[in-house]
């Protein structure tokens, strides 16, 4: 066999391997209606345990393949960014967030989720830049709500954060995945700190 058809056998098996991933919808979905990740499950996601594992490099490769080949592929980035996160790779997951951001400005769930990637890494102040910009676009946007309260609490600012959880618990009443936001509100108008984390 011939070095130049395997090579595209090759490329082909990833990109295959790529498209299918994407359309089997594995990845994270990019709508916030249907991944809220709130909020105990925000901190499960984002409390990794330590030393945890990193991506598949498998994976990685393929996606950044797919992202170095089609330039103006947003979902690549988004979905590198999504698997990078799920690792504790905050900083490479930010990165992927960014370019897909660069591509489609106006998507308020990867800002958010590039919001997270930045509280994830110490960077409190950049991350509630993120989340008050995807609140200019959609104020009612419940990930960013939740997030931007850890922010506030993470720059010590928790008198604002209850303000900001107090608005999201009137603005979604029944949603049973805020029903625990109730007892950190509570906490902090008593002057006790917070145990969630981002999402």
């Amino acid at each position: 066999m011939r070095r130049e058809p395997m090579v595209f056998a090759v490329a082909g098996m990833i990109f295959g391997f790529v498209l299918g991933y994407m359309a089997a919808g594995l990845g994270h979905p990019t709508t916030s209606e249907s991944r809220p990740r709130l909020p105990a499950e925000a901190a499960a996601r984002s409390t990794p345990a330590a030393g945890a594992a990193p991506a598949d490099a498998d994976e990685v490769r393929a996606l950044e393949s797919v992202a170095a080949r089609d330039k103006q592929n947003v979902q690549a980035r988004v979905e590198l960014g999504h698997l990078l996160m799920e690792h504790a790779q905050y900083e490479a997951a930010a990165r992927w967030y960014r370019e897909a951001l660069g591509l489609k400005p106006a998507d308020n769930d990867v800002r958010v989720d590039l919001g997270a990637s930045l509280l994830n890494l110490g960077r409190a102040p950049d991350a509630l830049a993120e989340f008050d910009q995807a609140l200019k676009n959609d104020p009612g946007h419940k990930q960013a709500l939740y997030n931007k309260g850890l922010a506030l609490m993470r720059t010590g600012r928790g008198p604002e954060a209850a303000v900001v959880w107090d608005g999201l618990l009137k603005r979604y009443p029944g949603d049973p995945q805020l029903q625990g936001l109730k007892d950190e509100v509570q906490r902090l108008r008593a002057g006790h700190g917070s145990t969630a984390g981002p999402s």
